[in-house]
């Protein structure tokens, strides 16, 4: 590891803090210093965001899509981040906003790293749990089987998990259903795309992960998805909570409050264009998920309750960690502190 000074930061802010860092870490934010500066030829503020390239990411690239982000006078930059890269890369002001999943907004307040949630603009725990054709047919498995049987079927068998989260959301199922998540056996897995190599070459039975991956396995034959939150109550967006909110650095919000409360107002106009026009937003998707069948996007979409406003609760908050909680993700103590998120950057 080596120490360094990842980004100067604007003039007026405070002092640049010295972060010890990976050097992929480095590699990242000294590609990001062209896009990061404050304004752009055209009199925009330019900034960028920290994207982890899912389903949650559509109301987002809804708004750049439609213009609501340049209306509101912002040059918005995407900038593709792992969840381990999402809170380094908004300290050193490599990005100014993060598209965050609650887990990890969660992991940054607990290490008392100063992030501050203002928006949320998807809803839910779009999961599938797909088990390979070879396992669906010797197990007599369908998509219509219920997720009971599905559940014990599973005791004995090999899942693939690429995070503690997709692996603590596969025992979020297994324990809803009475089977323990001690019964399976796990093969560690650096990601979606490796957990579905393993299934098509038989060395895994089952993964769970996020939306569109699983329905694109199928689709191909490779798969069957035999659970979701559709057919699992535990996993549905009333269990589940949050399922993606926009956070940005507390000292950034003070300076910059103008700024985060256009990016918000038009991260609502995305979320609520991705509501009432789901064909439009498959279109808009494309971009990012390319090769993923429409009917297969499109189903995904409509696992993510996508609101017309933006705005958090304390009830939604401890719907969202008790899930997280419940996957092993976050420490048992972690708390989330009012001064952590707010709903001041609201439209008005």
């Amino acid at each position: 590891m080596t120490e360094v000074v990842l980004r100067q930061r604007r003039p007026g802010t405070r002092k640049v803090r010295r972060f010890t860092v990976f050097p992929v870490v480095l590699a990242l934010c000294s590609g990001l210093l062209a896009a990061c500066g404050s304004g752009s030829a055209d009199g925009l503020t330019q900034v960028s965001v920290g994207v982890g390239n899912t389903i949650f990411d559509t109301p987002l690239r809804v708004a750049e899509a439609k213009g609501y982000f340049r209306a509101a006078g912002l040059d918005v930059r995407f900038v593709n981040l792992t969840a381990s890269l999402g809170a380094p890369a908004l300290e050193s002001d490599s990005v100014q906003f993060y598209h965050s999943s609650p887990t990890s907004f969660l992991t940054a307040v607990s290490r008392k790293i100063p992030q501050l949630a203002v928006a949320m603009d998807g809803a839910g725990s779009p999961l599938g749990l797909i088990v390979s054709t070879r396992f669906a047919k010797a197990h007599h498995l369908t998509a219509e089987t219920p997720p009971a049987e599905v559940a014990k079927a599973l005791q004995g068998s090999v899942g693939g998990a690429s995070s503690t989260t997709t692996k603590g959301q596969a025992g979020i199922f297994l324990r809803a259903y009475g089977v323990s998540p001690d019964t399976v056996n796990y093969a560690s897995l650096p990601s979606p795309a490796a957990n579905k190599a393993a299934l098509n070459n038989n060395q895994i039975d089952w993964f769970v992960t996020s939306e569109p991956t699983p329905l694109a396995v199928q689709a191909d034959g490779s798969g069957v998805v035999v659970a979701g939150p559709d057919t699992v109550p535990a996993w549905s967006v009333r269990s589940s909570g949050y399922g993606q909110v926009v956070v940005v650095r507390r000292d950034y919000a003070t300076e910059q409050p103008d700024v985060v409360r256009r990016f918000v107002r038009a991260a609502q106009q995305g979320s609520a264009y991705a509501r009432a026009h789901e064909e439009e937003a498959v279109g808009v998707m494309k971009q990012t998920f390319s090769g993923v069948p429409d009917p297969v996007l499109l189903a995904s979409l409509r696992q993510v309750d996508w609101p017309e406003t933006v705005g958090m609760g304390a009830a939604g908050w401890d719907t969202s960690m008790g899930f997280v909680g419940k996957t092993g993700a976050i420490p048992k103590d972690t708390a989330l502190p009012r001064e952590n998120w707010t709903n001041q950057y609201l439209p008005r």
